[in-house]
């Protein structure tokens, strides 16, 4: 007698159809009968997709054919055992055939005993596949669909900020203060990790509490906090509220992106500098930078560091032990006297006016917007330009308010020198920083000369 293995399987649409886990086998028992074919087990896997062959009941029934204990399975229709093309010839071919187990759909009414059977089998499995791949398009259509029309698709799980009520977004005021507590402290100058430990003491959110680094850093991220959704690396207008404005979004996206920021380990923690003078040391005779390992302040060219900042790989510019370094520099600070250039009347600059380039910059941006509306230009090339417009126009404001205040950067600097030395002892190393990078515009090594250049006033 022919020992046979009756495989079912049944997803949750399916229950709705005609191939309930009962209905699949009150017929194969039926056909078993019928054929005198002698039933080992009903193999049934219930709630499983048949787009891949992850199933604890295939995978047994498959365990218990290399055991030889099973000529023949049965399945009520080709579709249960799989919906990939690839899956099906491959549990046909390789794991019954080959091992001399024959294979019979009976609503198809074929076996592979026969030559016409597995000539079947393969014409079938085109159309198995072909109606998966019919789902998943119109499944992906509909998602499309929905984020044109400005509705999130992450499902009930909202993002840290937002509750999901109705199918809808809604902002979350208490989470929401602290995304803005975020941004405005990364955009401080604090790393990735800082933001982490300082948002993890202070806060709770509806999932217990910010409980990782990549956290912070998809909240950071994620666009969807300046009322956009994206599916697709396609970004779309949402209907949820903004909780970050554009502006400050696209400046935290510059420090993640910045060109001395891009090497591997900053990517994983941007701004998360281990050394005091990170950033600020070029040298003297090939102008590259110069960044801290094993001890030492040292050029990019000489080390190898990172080839994207190698200059001249010949360079040997002399190594700085990191604490002597620091030391000198920070000597060089309590040492500096702002008293005699507060004192002094800055010399007349004629006067610049950005206003004309900044009003053709807003027409620009109006054009690309108006653009997009249309859609005849593609979004990603809409966003590149208007972001490269928005840079130029952020930095012409900038120059602008610095022209018309002129002793501001002096008092910046004052208060700069005044704070690094109150915290020279107990302060972070974040802090630190922040207060030399107000003061410093760079150092510039060249073996045992070290100038020290202060931005200008």
């Amino acid at each position: 007698m022919i020992k046979g293995a009756c495989y079912v399987r049944v997803s949750t649409d399916n229950q709705l159809e005609n191939y309930s886990i009962e209905e699949q086998t009150d017929r194969l028992r039926a056909y078993c009968k019928a054929k005198d074919i002698h039933i080992v087990k009903f193999y049934t896997d219930g709630g499983y997709s048949g787009g891949n062959l992850n199933r604890p009941a295939l995978q047994q029934m498959l365990t218990d054919i290399d055991y030889g204990i099973i000529d023949l399975v049965v399945v009520y229709k080709l579709d249960r055992l799989s919906r990939s093309q690839k899956d099906t010839l491959t549990l046909i071919e390789d794991c019954f055939l080959s091992k001399n187990v024959d294979f019979i759909s009976i609503n198809e009414n074929f076996d592979t005993s026969t030559p016409f059977g597995r000539a079947m089998i393969g014409i079938l499995s085109v159309f198995a596949q072909l109606e998966k791949d019919q789902i998943t398009e119109r499944f992906t259509m509909g998602r499309i669909g929905r984020a044109k029309s400005g509705y999130f698709h992450g499902g009930p799980t909202a993002p840290t900020g937002y509750d999901y009520i109705d199918g809808n977004l809604i902002v979350n005021e208490y989470e929401a203060m602290q995304v803005r507590d975020l941004y405005a402290r990364f955009l401080k100058g604090y790393s990735v990790y800082d933001c982490w430990q300082y948002m993890q003491k202070k806060y709770t959110t509806k999932y217990g509490g910010w409980k990782s680094e990549t956290l912070v850093r998809n909240v950071l991220k994620n666009e969807v906090y300046t009322g956009k959704v994206k599916f697709k690396g396609t970004i779309y207008h949402g209907n949820h509220p903004a909780i970050i404005p554009e502006a400050q979004f696209r400046q935290v996206q510059e420090l993640f992106s910045s060109s001395h920021r891009s090497s591997d380990t900053f990517k994983r923690s941007p701004f998360k500098a281990s050394t005091l003078l990170a950033s600020l040391i070029y040298c003297g005779k090939c102008g590259a930078r110069f960044h801290g390992e094993h001890g030492n302040y040292s050029c990019y060219s000489r080390t190898k560091g990172d080839k994207k900042y190698i200059i001249d790989p010949n360079c040997r510019n002399k190594k700085w032990k990191i604490p002597e370094l620091d030391a000198l520099v920070t000597d060089y600070i309590a040492r500096l006297n702002f008293s005699d250039l507060e004192n002094k009347t800055p010399s007349p600059q004629p006067p610049i006016d950005y206003s004309a380039r900044l009003g053709e910059i807003d027409r620009q941006i109006g054009k690309l917007i108006d653009l997009y509306q249309v859609g005849s230009i593609p979004i990603e090339t809409i966003s590149k330009k208007i972001e490269i417009l928005s840079k130029e126009k952020s930095t012409l404001e900038e120059a602008a308010r610095q022209k018309s205040t002129p002793s501001s950067s002096l008092k910046e600097m004052i208060t700069a020198r005044s704070t690094f030395m109150s915290i020279i002892k107990t302060g972070t190393l974040e802090e630190k920083r922040a207060c030399l990078t107000l003061l410093i515009d760079r150092i510039v090594i060249d073996d045992d000369n070290v100038n020290i250049i202060l931005h200008k006033i």
